[in-house]
């Protein structure tokens, strides 16, 4: 999962103008929005695990796509990088869980404050 931050002029209700905010997203969907002047914050429901799964299954449903995209473009270059990217897999995967974890974790314990 990627966290993403972005500015933008958004206009505040509090604030009665137009100012910056700090939109947060996870993946494709906003999880926050933040008003940089009055610090006023609107939190978004991101079902986390629905988006880890959605982004596990998109990976696998297009892998089989991906690899005829790639024998037809090369056969050459795909057998030869082969070796190399089965042995780098595990621990790609391994990155990923890992990082999609901490978004999890950051978010679980952000809404049990709560």
């Amino acid at each position: 999962m990627k966290v993403k931050k972005m500015e933008a002029g958004l206009y505040c209700i509090h604030c009665k103008e137009e100012v910056d905010h700090e939109i947060t997203y996870i993946n494709s969907d906003i999880k926050s929005i933040r008003c940089l002047q009055c610090n006023r914050t609107k939190e978004l429901k991101v079902d986390l695990k629905k988006e880890f799964y959605r982004e596990i299954y998109e990976r696998i449903a297009t892998k089989p796509t991906r690899m005829t995209k790639e024998y037809r473009e090369d056969l050459s270059h795909l057998l030869f990088s082969l070796p190399v990217r089965a042995i780098k897999k595990p621990y790609r995967i391994l990155k990923d869980v890992n990082s999609s974890r901490k978004v999890i974790k950051t978010y679980k314990s952000k809404k049990s404050i709560k």
